[in-house]
């Protein structure tokens, strides 16, 4: 059996599970592929590829081209990148792993910290020689704004109130009521864009979500204010937000997320001051990718002995 374990940018996968215990012939690709081309040719000859999270896309074009393909592992319990219906037409196992979201809450509230008082620049002068440099600025008595209540904007919010933050919330199906009752105040969508201090977006990228914050809703937004994402890079309009950043409409965003990913080496996101950008590390954690690739060596093994786990279909 030949098993390719994909986007294994910082080299662990290996050591993180007991791979030896498949009998397997694994082959671990460190670097992100350049296009469909590049990921037919390169797991052309596997039958069971392992894939972290949504950096490589499957879709039916692509999967349909890897005749020997027989198992697809995602780590998480969902892959938003993977063609199921065309995986189960091609008779394709597809599996997930075990998650869990309080690595990406608590890197919320890191890249909050450091945009709110400006640590990059303050380390980066530090570094050059030089002491402080800017003026950055408490949470305490700020007004917290959640774009999807759910159960990570509802973690975030409530480190929010250990801050001292009022918070406000918006989604689409959310009701006065359940903001009420997971401490926060329903707003309607404009008003929370109009009174976040820090605005941090926690919603499932969809058809409908896509773009949703757009050129209208950052000019709603105070000239202090900060937008932070965790969530999905397509949720925002990235060329509005870089010219809302440009022209110092909002005072700074914190990204974790970006509509291409890696980050191309020239975008303007990668040197604008006012833009804090780590490169979508969220779920990059051990103890998450212990979970993560132990899991997918279960879901191997289980696979192999005819008794598949935790399908996807």
């Amino acid at each position: 059996m030949r098993i390719a374990i994909l986007d294994d940018y910082q080299g662990v996968a290996l050591s993180l599970a007991d791979w030896d215990s498949l009998g397997a012939d694994v082959h671990v690709f460190g670097d992100a592929f350049e296009d469909e081309e590049a990921v037919v040719a390169a797991l052309a000859e596997y039958e069971v590829v392992v894939a972290m999270r949504e950096r490589t896309r499957f879709p039916a074009s692509t999967l349909g081209r890897l005749p020997h393909l027989k198992l697809l592992v995602t780590t998480g319990p969902v892959n938003a990148a993977i063609d199921l219906d065309a995986a189960r037409r091609a008779g394709i196992t597809v599996c997930g792993t075990g998650y869990f979201g309080y690595p990406t809450v608590e890197l919320t509230w890191a890249l909050i910290l450091s945009a709110a008082r400006m640590v990059p620049q303050q380390v980066d002068s530090v570094r050059r020689g030089g002491w402080q440099e800017g003026l950055g600025t408490s949470l305490r008595g700020a007004t917290l704004g959640i774009l999807g209540l759910g159960r990570l904007g509802t973690e975030v919010a409530e480190i929010g109130r250990a801050f001292g933050m009022r918070t406000i919330a918006w989604s689409r199906n959310l009701t006065p009521a359940d903001a009420q009752a997971k401490g926060a105040e329903y707003v309607s969508m404009d008003e929370l864009f109009a009174r976040s201090d820090v605005l941090s977006i926690h919603l499932v990228l969809s058809e409908r979500s896509r773009g949703l914050v757009g050129e209208r809703e950052l000019g709603l937004m105070k000239p202090t204010a900060i937008l932070v994402n965790t969530s999905r890079g397509p949720l925002v309009d990235e060329a509005a937000l870089i010219d809302a950043l440009t022209g110092k409409r909002i005072a700074s965003a914190a990204l974790d997320v970006f509509d291409q990913e890696p980050l191309p080496a020239g975008h303007p996101l990668r040197t604008l001051p006012n833009a804090v950008v780590t490169p979508h590390i969220g779920y990059v954690s051990r103890d998450l990718y212990e979970v993560f690739y132990r899991d997918a060596v279960e879901d191997i093994a289980a696979w192999s002995a005819g008794t598949p786990v935790r399908t996807l279909f």
